[in-house]
């Protein structure tokens, strides 16, 4: 490329520039714009733009971005800024309330496998929790021994291509079922301080806290989550390596 003329090495680019978005559309751009259209696409989109504007709000309005609204004054409880605070607060946590009690009963089904897996005296119940809590899991939790536990009749061919994925750690299972159990009980905590208290004797500390946890401890859950899933989608990309376990399994 050195002996290219300056219009063609500028062509060049933007021909390779040209070429990255056109691949980034067909693979990223389209399949979420035909997701985002399906009815769990639509509704999941919906409601991350709400927590998007009604936490952009809350944020404006905690930097007293609306002088405004600051009547008598800023800190007054019965101006504007106030009054809006409160309202875009309890409708936040409303939102958050859809996930964190929504999904409240497959958190409590896995939290039974996971204690079924950790602390059962029979071996065999260990097993079958690990193995249902996999199987929940499947799409981000690799265990060892996966295939040649199952009867050869029943290998699937998607099966076989994952015989030869490293397994995941196991401590990490137990990081992401208790980050989204904490999540929902943190929500809990939440939604208690907000519905069985007003905004004139509630602490201003047990908001920021329970969200500041809630968001924490799923985010850590879904952080491992996601590197999981790239680390599957590499390894298959790679093809067959020697299935060893990570560290801390």
């Amino acid at each position: 490329m050195g002996s290219l003329h300056p219009y063609d090495r500028i062509q060049y680019n933007s021909d390779e520039a040209t070429q990255s978005s056109e691949g980034f559309w067909a693979k990223t751009g389209r399949p979420f714009v035909r997701w985002m259209f399906t009815p769990i696409g639509f509704l999941i989109t919906i409601y991350g733009l709400n927590i998007v504007a009604w936490g952009g709000m809350l944020f404006l309005l905690m930097c007293n971005a609306a002088p405004a609204m600051c009547h008598p004054d800023c800190d007054s409880v019965n101006s504007s800024r106030r009054i809006w605070i409160e309202i875009d607060s309890q409708i936040l946590n409303a939102l958050f309330c859809v996930t964190g009690f929504g999904l409240a009963p497959w958190r409590i089904r896995d939290l039974y496998f996971w204690s079924l897996w950790r602390f059962s005296r029979s071996k065999r119940s260990r097993y079958r929790g690990l193995v249902r809590l996999a199987d929940i899991h499947s799409n981000w939790f690799r265990r060892s021994q996966e295939v040649d536990m199952l009867p050869t009749a029943a290998m699937s061919s998607a099966k076989l291509k994952m015989a030869h994925l490293t397994p995941t750690a196991l401590w990490k299972m137990d990081v992401v079922v208790w980050g989204n159990m904490l999540n929902t009980i943190f929500q809990i905590c939440l939604a208690l301080c907000m519905w069985t208290m007003n905004r004139l004797n509630r602490p201003s500390w047990t908001t920021g806290l329970f969200v500041c946890l809630a968001c924490l401890v799923v985010g850590i859950a879904g952080l491992v989550t996601w590197l999981e899933q790239r680390r599957i989608k590499k390894n298959q990309a790679e093809g067959p390596t020697d299935a060893q376990p990570q560290p801390g399994t």
